[in-house]
């Protein structure tokens, strides 16, 4: 506790502020000059002016007024222009086309899954309640620049990681004011951690927020709840699938068997009743592009490609390969053996846990994107930020009753004798 307020005290200056906001400009300003990736590039020239700004005012204005006023100029030009932008002109990832167009396909033939697949950007590597995400465009389609941008599944992506990481600092700081939250969530999103994500693709943020808030439902002793939750996150993508069991121990630890029981029980049938139809009628689409496109087995690659290590190795060959996917393995049974022996007892400790885990396969498979490594981050970032120590809640004081003399009980002369 002590060293939290240490680092607390020391980031909380003006200067290392600064320091944070100039280092995410850099950051920023080098996308126009090296990504390949136009909406990356238009990111970052969006961006880096916002970081910018954010910097001079955090510097120049007073400390009460500086904070949060950077942190808006930030959210502005990192994360809500670009996002307006991009979705006006209907420049996004091939994950954003992906999903609206599962979404669509789930509405007319029932599975999220196309049974032809020629083509990189015709593969959906995500689970069937992703599609969910995808149902405002087609609900509102793309006529008239209100309809591009409410029905853009960047926004409902957004929406979802933010309202799951509200609920989850509620969760973890019972009985604070919700609006203490608002200033670190604000610079969360416009950190280049979330920003980048959210305004070109966003795909993982959702998923991001759903493990967030399983882990603070956990933790507080809400079982069906959290089942649920763990459904929803196991249907959306299988890099969900470690959060079961960490959600599960940390429920063991802290409230018994049987709140571990009630919680597996609805994640479960939940997920089984939503990922079951499509894998029972559609079995051969659910394979190739859910597991064996991810792990580099189809003719056609995945675009991720950053130089993680597991990629590295994929790229020598087949046995280079094998031996990416051997680590992968060998990296994921080691983690699940660890678990056990270290059951987290904190949602702080359950969200590392799996942010370990995370990191360990997102590292080690044989295609992989740095963008990737945001989800774990944000687990160990964002449960220390809602437990931090922060100012003590004012109690307010009872005011002492009076007795009114109406309520005083008469004695009489012959109750007085009597005691006498």
């Amino acid at each position: 506790m002590a060293s939290t307020r240490r680092a607390l005290r020391v980031l909380g200056h003006p200067v290392a502020q600064a320091g944070g906001w100039v280092a995410a400009a850099g950051w920023a300003a080098a996308f126009p000059l090296m990504s390949h990736l136009a909406n990356q590039a238009a990111w970052g020239r969006f961006a880096a002016p916002g970081y910018l700004f954010a910097a001079v005012l955090t510097l120049t204005l007073p400390c009460g007024l500086a904070a949060r006023a950077a942190g808006a100029a930030a959210a502005l030009g990192a994360a809500l222009l670009p996002l307006g932008a991009l979705a006006l002109t209907g420049h996004h990832q091939s994950e954003v086309t992906v999903v609206e167009r599962s979404a669509a396909l789930l509405l007319h033939t029932g599975s999220p899954y196309l049974t032809e697949t020629p083509h990189v950007v015709d593969y959906n590597p995500y689970l069937p309640a992703m599609a969910l995400f995808g149902l405002p465009r087609v609900v509102l389609g793309e006529a008239g620049p209100a309809a591009r941008v409410l029905g853009d599944v960047r926004l409902w992506f957004a929406a979802a990681f933010l309202a799951c990481l509200l609920t989850g600092w509620r969760l973890l700081r019972p009985g604070g004011p919700l609006r203490a939250s608002v200033l670190p969530l604000t610079v969360l999103t416009a950190s280049p951690l979330v920003a980048l994500a959210l305004a070109v693709g966003g795909v993982d943020l959702p998923l991001t927020g759903v493990c967030c808030l399983a882990m603070a439902l956990a933790e507080r002793g809400h079982p069906l709840r959290t089942g649920l939750v763990l459904a929803l996150a196991c249907t959306l993508k299988w890099t969900a699938w470690p959060a079961l069991p960490v959600a599960l121990l940390l429920l063991h630890r802290r409230h018994g068997p049987r709140s571990a029981l009630r919680a597996a029980v609805p994640a479960l049938a939940v997920g089984g009743a939503v990922i079951g139809p499509v894998a029972a009628l559609h079995p051969h689409e659910l394979y190739e592009q859910v597991v064996r496109f991810p792990l580099g087995l189809t003719a056609v690659h995945t675009p991720a490609g950053s130089p993680l290590p597991g990629k590295v190795l994929a790229g020598l060959g087949p046995y280079g390969h094998t031996l990416s996917l051997t680590l992968l393995a060998v990296g994921a049974l080691a983690v699940a053996a660890w678990l056990p022996t270290r059951p987290p007892a904190t949602a702080v400790a359950a969200c590392d846990l799996l942010a370990v885990g995370l990191t360990v396969a997102f590292a080690l498979a044989p295609a992989g994107r740095f963008g990737y490594l945001a989800l774990p981050a944000v687990l160990v970032v964002w449960p220390r930020l809602a437990t931090a120590p922060g100012r003590p809640v004012p109690v307010p004081r009872r005011r002492p009753t009076h007795r009114r003399a109406a309520d005083v009980p008469m004695v009489s002369r012959d109750t007085v004798r009597t005691r006498e």
